[in-house]
């Protein structure tokens, strides 16, 4: 083919590409801010059915039981089937359950309405980032997945500021809205996305312990990723879930400065730490191809003093402390999901992705809200948050173990 045609061709690619990072990563960002809405009103849900910690933390233990459960199922599907109609529904899915919170009288209907947005969830969780995998190769996932991942720490905070500020004005349920309509129009639009190949663009061989599902138990790299992500996710969920209620209880703000602060330090870190790990990784992947697991591990490590200090310091630190900590946990955002996904070849990439969030959830943010509220009933919440310290410290070792297991990339030939 002429260097022209082949140009020519590579654009509309490019711009596809470009379209499906765009509206995927569009939709991740409702996904993450119709999940960090409800610590952003959980002191007025509280109020409302009077319940203790321990069961607001059941809430968010309760929609990663059904988060987790959905994956393996969804995992496989995704390795079977065109991954778009896949997405299209699970969008549909979880934005009609938010909707459905207008419904919401009790307890128990809560509980209920935010198990069904696991499922929606999970099932976009799974198949976004392998889908996104086929569009670009591995020496650009870094990157890539560094945007995707951008809407953690970004929805997480629009997810706070709405709860509170919103919340604060027209009651708990108004501010699920936010992320549900737009939901729906995003999914529609994605409909006319055209789905590439599955392993289009893969480079790396694929071995028989990163193409088959008998391989991947003999995979480390995919093993030591995964299960220093649990770790990780085991503190971030127990950390995500009662900063707010944290700043309400002990810094006297009120449930909307509560929720204004904790966004505020979410979405800076969030955006400063996710890119400058991403950045560092993808420039230390060029002399060292272990960069994604190493940021990862610092990161971890880095940030457990600045989590003690916020638990435990002074109250004039107590705001310096979270941006400090929320930082370092943010620079393995992308580095350690680009580490996972290129750990396996495209065949099991859907089923692998679904194990990894099956194992992070069961491991980490399906137990570790509720087991924090347990503790702060009997204790206080300073003492049941103590335990994130001993998750970061597992993950970062894990991480610096799992480090010698990373495969060389392109960059490095």
């Amino acid at each position: 083919m002429p260097a022209a045609t082949q140009a020519s061709a590579r654009i509309p690619a490019a711009r596809t590409a470009g379209l499906a990072l765009f509206l995927l990563t569009a939709l991740n960002l409702l996904n993450f801010i119709d999940r960090y809405i409800l610590p952003g009103v959980q002191p007025l849900v509280q109020r409302e059915f009077g319940v203790n910690d321990a069961k607001m933390g059941l809430l968010t233990s309760a929609f990663f039981f059904t988060y987790m459960l959905a994956a393996p199922l969804t995992g496989w599907l995704g390795d079977r089937f065109r991954r778009k109609p896949l997405i299209i529904i699970s969008a549909l899915l979880w934005s009609v359950a938010t909707l459905y919170t207008a419904k919401v009288h009790s307890y128990e209907t809560l509980l209920l309405r935010h198990a069904l947005v696991g499922v929606g969830e999970a099932t976009f969780s799974i198949f976004a980032p392998s889908l996104l995998a086929d569009f670009y190769p591995e020496t650009a996932r870094n990157r890539v997945l560094s945007i995707f991942y951008l809407t953690i720490p970004i929805g997480g905070a629009l997810g706070y500021l709405t709860g509170g500020i919103v919340g604060d004005h027209y009651g708990w349920r108004a501010p699920f809205y936010v992320a549900a309509l737009p939901g729906v129009l995003i999914a529609i639009a994605f409909f006319f996305l055209k789905e590439p190949k599955q392993g289009s663009a893969d480079r790396l061989q694929a071995t028989e312990n990163r193409a088959t599902l008998r391989g991947l138990r003999q995979n480390p790299s995919f093993w030591t990723a995964t299960l220093g992500l649990a770790a990780w996710t085991f503190a971030v969920g127990a950390l995500s879930t009662f900063l707010p209620t944290f700043f309400h209880r002990f810094a006297g703000m009120s449930v909307g400065q509560a929720g204004t602060v904790a966004g505020a330090v979410t979405v800076v870190d969030g955006l400063v730490g996710t890119a400058v790990g991403g950045w560092l990784a993808q420039r230390w992947m060029r002399r060292n191809h272990r960069a994604l697991y190493l940021v990862s591990g610092w990161g971890s490590l880095l940030s457990i003093p600045f989590v003690a200090l916020v638990l435990f310091g002074p109250l004039k630190l107590l705001i310096p402390a979270a941006f400090a900590a929320e930082f370092f946990l943010f620079l393995g955002n992308g580095p350690l999901n680009a580490a996972i996904v290129n750990s396996v070849a495209a065949p099991i990439r859907a089923t692998a992705i679904s194990l990894n969030l099956f194992l992070i959830h069961a491991l980490g943010d399906a137990s570790s809200p509720h087991l924090v509220g347990l503790l702060s009933d009997r204790f206080n919440l300073r003492v049941g948050l103590s335990i994130t310290v001993v998750a970061l410290f597992i993950s970062g070792i894990i991480l610096f173990s799992g480090a010698r297991f990373a495969m060389p990339l392109e960059e490095e030939k």
